[in-house]
């Protein structure tokens, strides 16, 4: 969240504790865009990913109180987020997923060949995440895609410190294999 009107989340949060509204307001316009992204990593439908988001901001509005700062706002809520999406995971019956990604070329797109190639790099990639387990794709998202430092990981996925650096090394000797033409093992986690 930018501080530059010096309102940092967690005031946000303590704000929110006291019963005020706009702080919710401001608080969900700063991390609705994260928490969504994240839901629909694990959920796999925007449909699902837009609920989770729902009863994320409901439940922090609930539990702002109980927020002692022992972690940094965003890690407190992606934590809530993985709790809502897997419990939405586990409640819904088993669907396909439709795995097809609508690609969205700008304006100054370069030449066919260079799209083609990119593309191909891409479904490449997504194929070898596919290949991971969950827990192993999870940690590598919220470390690359959400920035979050191992012990924030391990806070959000609620494993030790040492199980989150494992399973980062695993998913990225997977994914290098895969991506290297080798055909990586789906491992299991431990617990995931």
């Amino acid at each position: 969240m930018s501080e530059r009107d010096g309102e940092t989340a967690e005031a946000l949060i303590a704000r929110m504790a006291r019963g005020e509204e706009r702080a919710l307001a401001r608080f969900y316009d700063a991390f609705h865009g994260r928490v969504y992204a994240f839901a629909l990593r694990l959920v796999r439908e925007p449909a699902d990913a837009a609920e989770v988001l729902n009863e994320v901001m409901l439940e922090v509005w609930r539990r702002a109180a109980g927020f002692e700062g022992r972690s940094r706002a965003l890690t407190w809520v992606l934590g809530i987020a993985h709790h809502k999406a897997i419990d939405r995971v586990r409640s819904r019956r088993p669907a396909f997923a439709d795995d097809a990604v609508l690609e969205h070329v700008a304006d100054d797109a370069p030449a066919a060949a260079e799209v083609l190639a990119r593309l191909e790099d891409r479904a490449r990639l997504q194929a070898c995440l596919e290949r991971l387990s969950d827990a192993h794709r999870l940690v590598l998202h919220l470390a690359f895609f959400d920035d979050l430092p191992y012990p924030e990981i391990a806070e959000v996925v609620g494993v030790p410190l040492g199980t989150v650096k494992t399973r980062v090394f695993h998913a990225k000797q997977l994914l290098k294999q895969c991506l290297a033409g080798d055909e990586p093992v789906r491992a299991r986690a431990p617990g995931g």
